[in-house]
């Protein structure tokens, strides 16, 4: 099994709408992408003082090839550049086999 796990900061511009749409249309690419065995995302808890992100994603595969296949499916891009870049202040990932 594979888990990608990422974590964003958004810009200090972004807007609450914008930031809603982030769950609302996460909550839709599982269905979309064969392959994706888990799917778990929302805001920072904030249960540290600082030097957190603002939302983070984990996402669960069989194996490297299925998560290939997810990173560039296409209802994968287009959410990223749509939802995700504009609002995006940066971003960090791994994955690691378990």
């Amino acid at each position: 099994m594979i888990r990608h796990v990422v974590l964003f900061t958004w810009k200090p511009g972004a807007t609450e709408e914008q930031k809603q749409r982030v769950p609302a249309e996460l909550s839709q690419l599982p269905a979309k992408i064969p392959g994706v065995r888990g799917y778990w995302y929302g805001p920072d808890a904030a249960l540290a003082p600082s030097g957190n992100a603002d939302y983070a994603l984990t996402a669960d595969f069989d194996d490297a090839d299925a998560y290939l296949a997810y990173r560039t499916h296409p209802a994968h891009v287009e959410f990223v550049e749509q939802t995700i870049n504009p609002i995006l202040a940066q971003r960090v990932s791994a994955q690691f086999e378990y």
